[in-house]
C-alpha cells in the first residue's frame, strides 16, 4: 500500500496495464468496492449494536434505498463517461487538486 494511491485508480491501471478495456476497468473497480464496503457496513452494523432499536430499521431501509439508487445512477454515468472520453479529466483533476494540496501544506494550511 502506497500513501495517497486509491484502491481504485491502482486496479484501474493495473487492469489498464494489462490490456482491459476502459469501461471493463472501472466496472471491475466498483465490483471490488462491494465486499469492502459491506464489510464495513456490517462492522458499522455490529459496533452500533447496542445504539439501534428496532425503530431504527426503517431509517437504515430508506438511507440505503436512497444510497444504492443514487450509487447507480452515479456508476451509469460514470461508465458512459469513461466509454466516450477516458480518464484524462480525472488525471487531470488529480494533479490539480493534489498540486493545490502540495502549496497549501507548504504555505502552513
Amino acid at each position: 500500500m502506497v500513501p495517497g494511491v486509491s484502491r481504485s485508480g491502482a486496479t484501474i491501471v493495473g487492469a489498464l496495464l494489462m490490456g482491459v478495456e476502459k469501461r471493463a476497468a472501472a466496472e471491475f473497480s466498483f465490483l471490488l468496492s462491494l465486499p469492502t464496503m459491506g464489510a464495513a457496513v456490517a462492522y458499522d452494523l455490529y459496533k452500533s449494536r447496542d445504539m439501534l432499536d428496532f425503530g431504527a430499521v426503517w431509517d437504515i431501509a430508506v438511507g440505503f434505498s436512497v444510497a444504492f439508487v443514487t450509487a447507480l445512477l452515479v456508476v451509469r454515468w460514470v461508465l458512459s463517461y469513461i466509454s466516450r472520453h477516458g480518464y484524462a479529466l480525472f488525471g487531470w483533476w488529480r494533479i490539480i487538486v493534489g498540486s493545490a494540496a502540495l502549496l497549501a501544506l507548504s504555505f502552513g494550511f
